[in-house]
């Protein structure tokens, strides 16, 4: 298929533009109208298509359509509706009144095409790159993460387990019959779903459960040593994990669904990708986490990432701060509470704390006003935080005065042990009920966490926090207010949605840049609001 050009010349027997101009000025679809082809014209797409072929539909129309869908949260076939007779859609597009849109698949092989290019997410790239020439992103970023629902059912074990081997099978090919012939439960395996078993008898469910495993192991010795297709292998491994997560073998010879849950648990195998995850310790969810870092003055997000639900989300801070760490990074900062508005800062809550991610901070030359949680310990008693660390001297003391010294770990922390010095102690009731006395551990980054604790006792430091930070949130609102592709994921596979996220933080990108009266000059690219 050949590259389609939209046509530069308008219909002066047409009354889309003149209707809509004056009413949609200072909104997404007359910035679009107005800077489409300088934003993302067609040019811009032409790698994804071949010199040969039937001409395409102008991609400058194809990603209008998709920006304004993920703004409004709809899906492809509404999208292509909106486009058929919203006259703001086709004045967005720059298309006639009677342009008759096109079918909701050519979405789908475009987004395929992106995926599969060099530059898959060079609309978001595109919008962040025309706010930096607009000089609307500065030294500042804000980080944030939101749940991601997936968007498939979560899976009982057994229905992964007997899903699994029906993947296999069914990618089986020519090795199909061979695999057939070693399964020994009375199932053909061809309809989805649960098996035939009598669910009230536990007697029954527990031979159901243990021939199942069976049968997939007996699946995967009989692949053992063959060389298949990558499909066939993606799903003999599915199959692998799905019963090496779920299942242990008792003594008795039987294997038992497992008590507990994996850490990394594969919960759909129609997703693979998606996790359990946790907001917090008493809200979960099952999907993915989509991040974002944005400019907290302008408001302009700089980048997106999704990641899986059980990820930490200081995991995802070099991908967040690539851009700022490249532009403005790796010198240190002159003093801690910096005051000129080039100075490289990050702000986070405190997941954005961990030592790992305080170290990279420190090392890319980044300021962070990330906060730090408090130590704490049951019952009251004394905190970390009231013990001397002297890193130095490789030794601490505790509130009584007594020191006890550092030994290194295998993990790389160091442990200090007070030992038989705790039971004659007077403050003993009020530091630990340990028969062993108090221990206190102290991780490899100790010092970059004691450093924070104290930056962010100070009252400018805190007022800065709570000015700056809370911005992201309202960036957060703006791309999960839509249920379908904002909130829940509208796709499955961690790199669909990581794309679908990505054109979601540029549709929200563009809808900041209309606001903000952005306008191409002879010289670049300027704000104007209203």
């Amino acid at each position: 298929m050949t590259l389609g050009r939209a046509s530069g010349q308008g219909d002066l027997l047409d009354q889309v533009a003149a209707f809509c101009e004056e009413p949609l000025a200072g909104t997404v679809y007359g910035l679009l109208a107005r800077e489409r082809e300088q934003m993302f014209g067609d040019e811009l797409f032409a790698d994804l298509f071949t010199g040969r072929g039937r001409r395409s539909v102008p991609p400058s129309i194809v990603a209008t359509v998709m920006v304004l869908q993920r703004l409004e949260g709809l899906s492809d076939r509404e999208a292509v509706d909106r486009l058929a007779f919203d006259l703001r859609w086709k004045h967005a597009a720059g298309v006639s009144h009677d342009y008759p849109s096109f079918v909701h698949t050519v979405l789908v092989y475009f987004r395929q095409r992106l995926r599969e290019s060099d530059d898959p997410d060079r609309i978001f790239r595109v919008t962040r790159e025309i706010a930096a020439s607009a000089g609307l992103v500065g030294a500042k970023r804000a980080l944030d993460s939101a749940p991601l629902f997936d968007a498939v059912a979560t899976q009982d074990t057994v229905t992964l387990i007997r899903g699994a081997i029906r993947g296999v099978l069914r990618t089986a090919g020519s090795m199909e019959d061979e695999l057939r012939g070693v399964l020994v439960r009375d199932d053909d395996y061809r309809a989805p779903g649960k098996p035939v078993c009598d669910w009230d008898d536990p007697a029954a469910r527990e031979q159901m459960i243990d021939e199942l495993v069976r049968d997939g192991l007996l699946v995967l010795v009989a692949l053992d040593g063959h060389h298949v297709d990558p499909a066939l292998a993606r799903a003999s491994e599915l199959l692998g994990i799905v019963i090496g997560q779920d299942i242990d073998l008792g003594d008795d010879d039987v294997f038992r669904i497992a008590r507990g849950t994996a850490t990394d648990r594969v919960i759909s195998i129609v997703d693979p990708d998606a996790r359990h995850g946790h907001k917090t310790s008493a809200r979960g969810f099952d999907g993915y986490k989509g991040h974002v870092a944005v400019d907290p003055d302008s408001e302009i997000i700089t980048q997106a990432a999704a990641g899986p639900a059980n990820a930490g989300d200081a995991d995802k801070v070099e991908e967040l701060l690539d851009d700022l760490v490249n532009e403005h990074g790796d010198n240190e900062p002159e003093s801690d509470t910096p005051d000129t508005p080039d100075t490289p800062t990050v702000y986070g809550d405190s997941a954005y704390s961990s030592g790992e991610a305080l170290d990279y901070y420190e090392r890319s030359g980044l300021d962070a006003r990330t906060k730090i949680q408090s130590p704490t310990t049951t019952g009251g008693r004394f905190s970390k935080d009231r013990f001397d660390i002297d890193l130095e001297h490789a030794k601490v003391t505790c509130p009584a005065g007594v020191s006890a010294p550092l030994t290194g770990r295998s993990d790389g922390s160091r442990l200090a042990r007070f030992g038989t010095t705790c039971a004659a102690c007077p403050l003993a009731t009020a530091c630990t009920t340990s028969q062993a006395g108090r221990s206190i551990r102290v991780g490899p980054h100790e010092r970059q966490l004691t450093d924070a604790r104290h930056r962010q006792q100070d009252p400018e430091w805190q007022a800065d926090y709570k000015a700056t930070r809370p911005k992201v949130e309202r960036k957060i609102a703006h791309l999960v207010r839509r249920l379908h592709g904002g909130r829940k994921a509208r796709v499955r596979g961690i790199e669909r949605v990581d794309q679908d996220w990505k054109l979601k933080a540029a549709a929200v990108n563009i809808a900041r840049l209309s606001t903000l009266g952005l306008r191409s000059t002879t010289t670049g690219w300027t704000t104007q609001p209203a």
